[in-house]
């Protein structure tokens, strides 16, 4: 919670920052100081291929230290040699490899002095190699008998380890090495027994020295291995040959370690290093070595046996290592054993080290110095390189006097003044080695020194910590204290931290955070201060869209990184994206599969291979923030695996499988499917679905089938490959479990009748043999049922009555039984067609086209079937209206179901007809009845064919019409309507005008209005009324302005003119075709044109011979064109 307490107006800080920094930081070069070594040489090798060799001693402090060295603890000057090349400042120095320089290996420290004190190096040692060789010699050949032990001496040359060594012969060939023959650690080879085929006379010993890049051999060794000696050296063939040793066995008797060193020795070994224990024995048979601790702690591990089981090797050697190991070497004849009593021990190591740093006048010191090693190390204390080794004495040094109490473990101080500053060093020692410990006491007494510059200029962003630095250093230690703009009350709500090293952190920054602050260091010497300017930007926001989304393999996505930043951070401001944590590359990957392009990140085709988390990472020089979408990427599941049968039973079995992996959509369904090899082979059928996620079904099967089963998986993305198959499971036959179904007698001759049904599925046979047995009898008949047996699935029955019904039954039977009992099922004889016709037939008029027709229909045993309706046929016989006959053309309406009415539609007015009825039933149609006839009555007229207006004034009309179509009565006249209209189409009121006489086919309209558009109406009439209208549409003029089409253009001398030239035009064009068609020959003009056109005369033809109207002129009245005087004139060539 961050709280500002208040007052009376007065600010009370919760807390003042009192810090001590000078031990925290480095002491700035510009302070007075101790020498510390900062860069040193270690052990070092002078390789006899190198240049020259590089001695480094590093070191800083103020003054600036100078350096000397010290060899094998004596002084060494750098100017004693010239190969000895010194650096300025610096204690580094380089001998160049010229000459013998075998003078310079030895121990060297380097020192570093000033006027406060003396830092010291570890000692750093130089080791000169020398070349290594074998020695020049004569090695006499080696004669020995079968069975007999040998060693072949290398004594390898000294060298720089690692050494490695290699017995071969003189072609570079190794020799095989076995528990009969094999290499010392100290190179030796070593011969259990000997035989004949060892006998060679190229033993060579090679001494390898990878760090000295060298290989050096040995002079070969020759061995001769005889299995007989003779008695004498005459070579008489006769020399009485005695066997020496033919067969020497012996038992087991060791060479490393050897006799003389007794039954047991001891090893000792350095911690943490390597433990080799050898045992290398001789006899006959060859002997077999084995290892055991006899004594300590059991291994940690089963210990590592080398060199065909001569070698104990224990890595990392701990304490617990420590104790007695036996090695046994055991043949036949008997067994050697050696004791090894190992011993751990180890160099000094630091339990604490002195520490050193920057102290004030007055203080107190302890320095510790502690360390363990085995043996326990002996601990030294220096100071300024001088030993400083008896407690309770104050010394006095070379410019120095030492005012301490010294003890084994620790120095201490008291009331220390600048004059104390030295450099103490602690060394621990025991055999195995030294370790150097320095701590630089620097005793000073300075007012602060800000080394962060004055004037910083600090940002951060909202939300985010900022950090204002003030390092400092002091003695003695300085408070610090922040202040902002022109307060001068140090900062210290809880949203303000002041940290060790001065640096001022401001917690979850506002804007309001922006400003100046200041720095102030101060101690007894004096104080110092500095500015910082602080601005807050805005915080970078991040959204990637979609969030989460779930994507079918195959299928695309784009993911879109939004991204809001503070205008002041554009120019360091950088997108990137990564893949569970890896950064994707700028360019395209996958072969532009995927695609990065800034904010956007586009996949298409996805794998399960893309699915992950992606993260946009935007960066600002001032912050980084991420946003993150998970792709989940869908796809049917993978085939199940592991198809196990169980519980195997007659009619079911349990099939169990393991389900593959769903591809983030749950598997919902699992279909089984089997496929059988009986019937169809290679087919696969589904038996059976689960739901959910189980992975077993208990299957319902069925008998006399050899199945196999597999299972497909379905998600909601589909459905995965089917499984592999099961193991195939054949179940045994049995009788059949269903009759046939769906039996019926379809249609047949009158006098039979054929029984169908449908046959059983090959799986629902149940076994082998299946036969039909087909029951039947006339229904109503006390009879005896008659049976037969069928292979087919229908039988035939002749001369049976025509359509009487039959009790019909149908039965599967097998080898192994029959069905069960079937059902009965009622089916007709053969069927014929009716033999009478309707009755009674009758016909009511409802108007003029439409009447409703009436009959009895025809006796239930005259159907001689099924009834499936009745047709009434009807025809026109004449016109009421002028009398003429008609050409009957016969019309027909079929009434499905019995039933005894029906609605004829469509029927002319005002005509005559005729019409029958008939009964019909699946066989055909029965007789018609006799013929009724009928007239329909009057009836409205159709249309008048046409309305055109012939003249306008400017205030009548004159209008024709034509007859309509069909009057379908007699006609009593016309009537005519108009109303004005006007351009957006508005309707004036309705006026009528009746022409009572019939003959009337125009009429002039008087009475209206000029320059006015009108719409003319005019329908036919009967005495049962009026037709539909046919309109025109037209305009009056003004004036003295004629608008008839007629009177204004047919009148016309031009338009004359015109109707004369076309037909003296088309006379011509007669005449033409005429001639022609008499010269043409086989071919008319027409035909010769199609076959050789010319475009010329293509186009003149177009323009000729084309069907030729009246163009449509200007509609000056706004009227429709009247009967074009002209029309279709066209010429067939």
């Amino acid at each position: 919670m961050k709280m500002l307490l208040r007052t009376k107006g007065i600010t009370i800080c919760l807390f003042f920052f009192v810090l001590s920094l000078a031990a925290a930081i480095e002491i700035p070069l510009s302070v007075a100081q101790l020498p510390t070594i900062t860069e040193q040489s270690h052990t070092q090798i002078a390789y006899p291929f190198d240049e020259d060799f590089t001695i480094k001693c590093e070191a800083r402090g103020n003054p600036q230290p100078a350096f000397n060295w010290t060899k094998d603890g004596k002084p060494f000057n750098l100017l004693s040699d010239p190969r000895i090349v010194a650096t300025n400042n610096s204690g580094t120095f380089v001998i160049q490899n010229r000459g013998i320089i075998t003078n310079f290996q030895g121990k060297y420290r380097c020192f570093a002095s000033n006027v406060l004190g003396t830092a010291m190096s570890e000692e750093i040692e130089l080791i000169v190699p020398s070349v290594p060789k074998f020695p020049k010699e004569k090695i006499e050949p080696l004669d020995v008998e079968h069975g007999d032990s040998v060693i072949l001496h290398c004594n390898p040359p000294k060298g720089i380890p690692p050494l490695h060594i290699y017995w071969m012969n003189i072609d570079l060939q190794h020799i095989p090495q076995d528990e009969r023959v094999s290499m010392s650690l100290k190179g030796d080879l070593y011969f259990a027994n000997v035989e004949e085929n060892d006998s060679r006379s190229d033993y060579c010993c090679f001494a390898a020295f990878p760090r000295l890049r060298t290989i050096v051999q040995k002079m070969p060794m020759m061995l001769k291995v005889s299995r007989f000696k003779h008695a004498n050296d005459s070579g008489s063939p006769n020399a009485a040959v005695t066997k020496a040793n033919f067969i020497k066995e012996r038992k087991p008797r060791l060479l490393i370690p050897p006799e003389s060193a007794g039954s047991s020795s001891s090893v000792t070994v350095i911690k943490g290093g390597v433990l080799l224990l050898e045992c290398i024995a001789e006899g006959l048979p060859t002997p077999h070595l084995s290892w055991v601790k006899v004594t300590g702690n059991l291994p940690r591990d089963e210990p590592e046996t080398e060199n065909f089981g001569k070698i104990l090797k224990i890595d990392q050697v701990t304490t617990a290592d420590e104790g007695t190991y036996q090695c046994t070497a055991s043949n036949p004849m008997g067994r050697a054993k050696h004791e090894f009593h190992v011993h751990v021990e180890e160099p000094p190591q630091w339990i604490k080290k002195p520490e050193g740093g920057v102290y004030s006048v007055g203080t107190n010191l302890v320095l510790l110095c502690e360390a363990i090693g085995n043996p326990e190390p002996t601990i030294q204390w220096k100071l300024n390189g001088m030993p400083i080794d008896t407690p309770d004495r104050v010394w006095v040094l070379p410019g120095r006097t030492f005012r301490g109490r010294i003890s084994a473990r620790e120095i201490s101080l008291t009331n220390l003044q600048l004059q104390d500053s030295a450099v103490y060093q602690c060394e621990a020692s025991n055999k195995h080695g030294t370790i150097l410990a320095s701590a630089n006491v620097n005793v000073l007494n300075i007012a602060p020194l800000i080394l962060t510059s004055d004037g910083e200029n600090y940002a951060a962003v909202v939300g985010y910590s900022a950090f204002l630095h003030c390092e400092i250093f002091a003695s003695p230690a300085a408070d610090i204290r922040w202040t902002k703009d022109d307060s001068i009350e140090p900062l210290s709500t809880l949203r303000y931290e002041l940290n060790k090293n001065g640096t001022l952190e401001i917690k979850e920054t506002k804007k309001e955070d922006s400003g100046s602050y200041a720095c102030w260091a101060a101690n007894s010497v004096g104080k110092r201060a500095i500015t910082a300017n602080l601005d807050i930007r805005d915080a970078t926001k991040l959204v990637v869209t979609p969030k989460n989304p779930r994507v079918l393999k195959s299928h695309s996505i784009l993911l879109k990184c939004q991204a809001e930043y503070d205008s002041h951070l554009k120019h360091s401001f950088k997108l990137s994206w990564r893949k569970d944590g890896d950064e994707l590359p700028v360019n395209s990957t996958e072969g532009g599969r995927i695609i990065l392009d800034r904010d956007t990140l586009f996949i298409s085709s996805v794998t399960q291979e893309d699915q992950g988390v992606y993260m946009c990472v935007a960066r600002t020089s001032l912050d980084s923030v991420m946003a993150e979408s998970r792709l989940i990427v869908l796809d049917v599941p993978d085939p199940p695996e592991d198809l196990q049968l169980s519980e195997n039973q007659n009619r079911s079995i349990r099939l169990s499988w393991k389900a593959g992996a769903s591809h983030n959509s749950p598997v919902n369904e699992s279909i089984i499917e089997f496929e059988e090899n009986r019937w169809e082979p290679g087919r696969w059928q589904e038996l059976t679905r689960v739901l959910g996620n189980d992975t077993t079904a208990l299957l319902s099967l069925a008998p006399y089938t050899n199945y196999q089963f597999h299972v497909i998986s379905v998600n909601a993305v589909g459905r995965s490959q089917p499984s592999k198959p099961s193991l195939r499971y054949a179940t045994p036959p049995a009788a059949p479990d269903k009759n046939p179904e769906n039996i019926r007698v379809e249609a047949s001759e009158p006098n039979e009748m054929v029984m169908k049904w449908e046959p059983l599925k090959p799986m629902e046979r149940n076994g082998p043999g299946l036969e039909y047995k087909v029951s039947w009898r006339q229904r109503g008949v006390e009879a005896d049922w008659n049976e037969e047996m069928v292979k087919k699935h229908s039988l035939t029955l002749r001369n049976t009555p025509t359509f009487v019904p039959y009790e019909i039954k149908v039965q599967a039977v097998n080898n192994l039984g029959s069905g069960p009992e079937p059902n009965i099922t009622i089916g007709y004889s053969g069927e014929d067609v009716p033999d009478a016709a309707p009755s009674g037939v009758s016909v009511d008029i409802v108007n003029s086209t439409l009447v409703k027709v009436f009959w009895f229909g025809i006796p239930r045993d005259r159907v001689r079937g099924h009834l499936r309706g009745y047709k009434v046929s009807w025809w026109k016989t004449k016109s009421m209206l002028d009398g003429k006959r008609h050409h009957p053309e016969k019309h027909f309406l079929t009434f499905v179901g019995d039933r005894n009415y029906g609605m004829i539609p469509g029927l002319e007015p005002f005509s005559e007809f005729r019409l029958t009825v008939l009964a019909y039933n699946s066989k055909g149609d029965g007789p018609e009845s006799s013929p009724v006839v009928f007239e329909t009555p009057e009836g409205v007229p159709e249309q008048p064919r046409f309305l055109r207006i012939l003249n306008f004034d400017k205030d009548s009309v004159t209008l024709s019409w034509g007859l309509p179509k069909k009057a379908n009565g007699h006609l009593t006249g016309y009537i005519l309507q108009y109303q004005m209209i006007n351009e957006t189409h508005e309707i004036g009121p309705l006026s009528d005008v009746s022409v009572t006489n019939r003959s009337t086919l125009s009429w002039r309209l008087s009475g209206l209005s000029s320059s006015t558009k009108y719409k003319f109406y005019v329908k036919a009439c009967t005495v049962k009324g009026c037709g539909k209208p046919v309109t025109e549409e037209g305009l009056t003029m003004a004036q003295g302005t004629y608008a008839g089409i007629y009177d204004g253009i047919s009148t016309q001398g031009w338009f004359i003119g015109l109707m004369c030239a076309i037909a003296l035009l088309t006379l011509l064009l007669l005449t033409v075709c005429f001639v022609r068609r008499n010269k043409g020959g086989k071919y008319s003009v027409k035909e010769k044109e199609d076959l050789h056109p010319d475009p010329e005369a293509q186009s003149i033809k177009d323009e000729i011979f084309g069907e030729y109207s009246i163009p449509q002129l200007p509609h000056v009245i706004g009227s429709r064109l009247p009967i074009d005087p002209v029309r279709n004139l066209t010429c067939s060539i």
